[in-house]
């Protein structure tokens, strides 16, 4: 039995991108190995996630996945003698979506418009380190990318006459079925080269490698995706790029742990500061500061301070610090210090 992706994510079919993005953040930050460390059960849920956000994400696989409830051809992985098409529609008194039916008949082609073909949205890793995410950063890398060629002298598509979309017949369970889908020729840009680019080969677009610049918010959190319109790919004989999604991986640190906007960090003191009372210096990600405890402080005891904890993403607001006390009890006493701590046990019964 196939799996529900949408369920998995808790999304519905017509969930936009960014949501269906947006769920797979949230879910993936939830379930993520590092906070159920030899959780088997949430190991798996990590990754049906990934793979619900494999395929929901990806337009020709979500089509596939809509229609025929896998990724791979027609009828795969189904005993139905209809090639694993949906027919669930036709039980409430509809015909359900005819574009879908179109779809598996025509090799689908049928949903793209005449604007031209785009281009799969391309994805990447960016690693930054903590205290970057604090203050935010810019950071530029280079990319490989399809560039539209402008080498091309382009004349208007004589299989589709410009206008992207070419019309076809296919016989299906209804009969005879004509559709306009997408021109393989110029894939529906409408225009193709007037003679054999010698930049392109043909292709009509050329691969260049360019630098780009990313501004990463202070506040950003591990796994977050930022948006770059048009810094994608460009479909060939096009103007204009897809575009591109860089998900942010922020290293660990050694002094400072994030607990969503707040910081959780702690320091050690010897058993006569816990006693007695000290002020203890604190590092926190904006600067050192120092910490009051009081006399009779105990081991494991939490302290609060106020606003030094993360930037609150699109804000000027931040999180706290949460410091930790640890108490260093001596293993090994030398005899003045045991003679000390004799008599203070003495005077106390």
């Amino acid at each position: 039995m196939a799996k529900d992706f949408y369920s998995i994510l808790g999304i519905s079919k017509d969930t936009s991108p960014d949501d269906i993005r947006r769920a797979y953040r949230n879910l993936s930050k939830k379930w993520h190995p590092d906070k159920h460390k030899g959780e088997k059960e949430a190991e798996q849920k990590f990754k049906e996630i990934n793979e619900a956000y494999e395929v929901l994400s990806h337009p020709e696989k979500k089509r596939m996945y809509d229609q025929f409830g896998t990724t791979g051809a027609p009828g795969e992985g189904s005993g139905s003698p209809f090639g694993g098409f949906d027919f669930s529609g036709f039980a409430s008194g509809g015909f359900g979506n005819f574009s879908d039916i179109f779809e598996g008949v025509f090799g689908g082609d049928g949903r793209q418009s005449t604007a031209g073909r785009r281009t799969t949205p391309r994805e990447l890793l960016l690693e930054i380190d903590f205290m970057e995410s604090v203050t935010g950063v810019k950071k530029t890398f280079s990319l490989t990318r399809w560039r539209t060629c402008a080498a091309c002298e382009l004349i208007t598509c004589s299989d589709c006459g410009g206008t992207g979309q070419v019309v076809r017949t296919a016989q299906s369970l209804f009969g005879v079925i004509q559709q306009s889908v997408l021109c393989r020729v110029c894939h529906g840009s409408g225009k193709v080269s007037r003679v054999s680019c010698s930049e392109c080969k043909g292709e009509g677009r050329v691969q260049k490698r360019e630098e780009v610049t990313v501004d990463i918010p202070a506040g950003i959190a591990d796994g977050q995706t930022l948006r770059l319109r048009g810094e994608g790919d460009s479909a060939p004989h096009t103007q204009g790029s897809d575009d591109l999604f860089v998900t942010v991986r922020v290293e660990k640190d050694r002094r400072f742990k994030r607990d969503g906007d707040d910081i959780r960090s702690s320091t050690t003191l010897s058993v006569l500061d816990v006693l007695l009372g000290t002020e203890k210096s604190i590092e926190t990600v904006h600067g050192t500061v120092e910490l009051k405890v009081p006399a009779g402080t105990q081991p494991g005891q939490v302290f609060r301070l106020k606003g030094k904890g993360m930037p609150v993403l699109g804000t000027i607001r931040h999180g706290d610090q949460y410091v930790t006390v640890h108490v260093d009890i001596p293993k090994k006493l030398s005899r003045a210090e045991r003679k000390l701590v004799e008599e203070w046990r003495d005077v106390g019964r």
